[in-house]
């Protein structure tokens, strides 16, 4: 009897300063705005690293971050928003994992700028003809961000996607 009442006060005591440490932080919009830009710059390391092992990339920087490189041309019209895309993809993290393939003999579709579909392949393919074979590098903001997918894309992961648009629809 001795030993329950004492776990029991223990777990108690225990409780009680679980509670006390989570009141003394505070988080303010200063601290999560210098979080963002410390992840920034530790994910620009990261890509920065990768692309020194990947020199034949020509890649394009757009404003938001999307890196991209169209290494086979097509001659088919320029995705535009609203259209389906029709797509081969493989999804890789900066390591190499490939952690998503479109099946053989299938092909991925999405309305381009209206599906939920990682926002920096939405950016890259309106940079994309039908035909264009592209990589696509997309910083964790423009990919599953802060939680991942819940599946095999962890957070706060850098994305490589391989991806060739194959047709339009409108």
């Amino acid at each position: 009897m001795k030993c329950l009442v004492i776990v029991t006060i223990l777990f108690l005591i225990s409780c009680g300063r679980d509670k006390n440490v989570q009141e003394d932080i505070e988080w303010s919009t200063e601290r999560s705005t210098d979080f963002n830009k410390n992840l920034a710059v530790e994910e620009e390391i990261q890509i920065k690293l990768f692309l020194e092992q990947h020199r034949d990339w020509t890649m394009t920087r757009t404003g938001t971050g999307l890196q991209y490189y169209i290494f086979e041309k097509g001659s088919g019209d320029i995705a535009r928003v609203g259209q389906v895309a029709q797509v081969e993809l493989i999804v890789s993290l900066l390591d190499g994992k490939q952690v998503y393939k479109t099946e053989k003999d299938e092909l991925d579709e999405f309305v381009i700028d209206r599906s939920e579909i990682e926002s920096g392949i939405h950016e890259g393919i309106k940079k994309l003809k039908v035909g264009d074979h592209a990589k696509l590098i997309l910083p964790s903001h423009l990919a599953h961000g802060l939680i991942g997918d819940f599946d095999k894309i962890p957070p706060l992961s850098v994305l490589v996607v391989d991806i060739k648009l194959i047709a339009l629809k409108s």
